[in-house]
């Protein structure tokens, strides 16, 4: 019986991975908004009632996709972190580790970072997967002396103390907001290189880029 189980539940864990892969393919070519189970059911041969009973909804196949997309790019950020030595040298390797997966995966990266999908609202699910390159970051910065010097007005006061506290940093007001910065370039020019933003200015991006990492880790203090 036991074994009986374990098989019908690996069948059932390889046919969700199918649909999952058939999913992202289809996001290359019809986005997020245009992701539909019949299509997906279509395309595997199967039933859309048969699909149904591994996803209830396209909300629910798009939360799964999204999961994964930041749980691939958080691993892929806190792998690229050496985890000893400079903790500038750590910081560039996040940031660049980060890149190269978007770069690589330009579509999921879309899922996660591109416009909003209409009528999507995502659940709480995503929260603790999206901050996981936010908190490799941290990582660096906790393993290192910081001196930001600055003031902040007193509603972000407020909210970068609750955030120090949640992340265990021993660091200023000042300190938080600008990793909130950096965090929001670190992002920012992900999306304007695989957008095409860059194109006529710094194309290819790599030199900017690599240049906006260091600029960013002497902007937070190390």
């Amino acid at each position: 019986m036991t074994a009986t189980r374990t098989a019908r539940e690996r069948a059932r864990a390889e046919l969700t991975q199918e649909i999952k892969d058939e999913a992202r393919r289809q996001l290359a070519e019809v986005g997020a908004h245009g992701l539909s189970l019949r299509a997906v059911a279509r395309e595997l041969g199967m039933v859309s009632s048969a699909l149904y009973r591994y996803f209830p909804s396209r909300d629910r196949l798009l939360t799964d996709l999204i999961v994964d997309a930041y749980n691939a790019i958080g691993e892929a950020a806190e792998k690229a972190d050496p985890g000893e030595g400079e903790p500038r040298e750590r910081w560039l390797a996040v940031w660049q580790g980060t890149r190269d997966w978007a770069r690589a995966h330009p579509h999921e990266y879309a899922l996660i970072y591109g416009s909003p999908i209409p009528g999507y609202a995502a659940p709480q699910d995503t929260v603790v997967p999206a901050a996981r390159v936010a908190l490799a970051l941290v990582k660096v910065l906790t393993q290192t002396e910081l001196r930001a010097e600055g003031e902040v007005p007193p509603e972000l006061r407020a909210q970068a103390e609750t955030l120090t506290k949640a992340l265990g940093l021993v660091a200023g007001p000042e300190t938080v907001a600008r990793l909130l910065m950096a965090w929001t370039q670190l992002f920012g020019a992900i999306s304007f290189d695989l957008f095409g933003q860059y194109v006529g200015s710094v194309d290819p991006a790599d030199a900017f880029f690599a240049h906006s990492a260091r600029r960013m880790a002497e902007f937070v203090g190390l």
